[in-house]
């Protein structure tokens, strides 16, 4: 990966983002050596401008960023730097330097479930549930979406909440390896949502 240090007097910024949530948690820099030492030891090093020296971001709140990825922007002279953190992120406490709070979307597993689901049709594994799903053919598929639906429905009116969401739950996973199979993903159904949202939408 290309880096130009040489840019802004050796330092790049490094946007610091949850790998799991997306949330964006602090900005700090990195010389060559913070980066160096960053991937050398899995743990989040920056340079100090004020202090002039590395830190490693926890080495005294012992709330360190595990790394994960670290991506250079288009110019090589801005890093995005994906990690897990321990912990808040900012030194007044709050999880980001912002005062937001680093919370996760549920609905972000659903891309990595159709993300599983695609690998799964592409390796088709042996002994996988998924795989006999897509070897029993398109009418197999829409029969278990409908079957799925059929016990969700029956759950909303004479089930608990519980098993309402265990069945839609069944349901969604099973409307996902259709869409799969069809060549589409939930992000289509998510998209045609967004466009039934707008007031100038008409419905076909």
């Amino acid at each position: 990966m290309e880096i130009d240090f040489e840019k802004n007097n050796g330092l790049v910024p490094a946007v610091i983002q949850d790998a799991t949530t997306k949330n964006v948690l602090m900005l700090g820099y990195m010389n060559k050596e913070a980066y160096e030492k960053t991937i050398a030891t899995g743990q989040v090093t920056f340079y100090s401008r004020s202090r002039q020296c590395l830190w490693t971001k926890g080495e005294t709140s012992g709330h360190y960023l595990d790394l994960v990825s670290i991506q250079s922007d288009c110019d090589h002279d801005t890093l995005l730097v994906k990690v897990h953190p321990h912990g808040p992120t900012c030194h007044t406490g709050t999880d980001t330097c912002w005062g937001d709070e680093n919370t996760y979307n549920p609905l972000l597993f659903l891309t990595e479930l159709q993300d599983f689901i695609e690998k799964r049709h592409e390796e088709m594994p042996e002994g996988s549930y998924t795989t006999s799903l897509f070897r029993d053919g398109l009418n197999r598929m829409a029969q278990k979406v409908g079957e799925e639906a059929l016990e969700a429905v029956i759950e909303a009116t004479n089930g608990t909440n519980e098993r309402l969401v265990y069945e839609g739950s069944d349901m969604l996973y099973h409307l996902i390896v259709l869409l799969t199979s069809k060549g589409l993903r939930i992000e289509d159904l998510a998209e045609e949502l967004r466009v039934r949202h707008s007031p100038n939408w008409k419905k076909h």
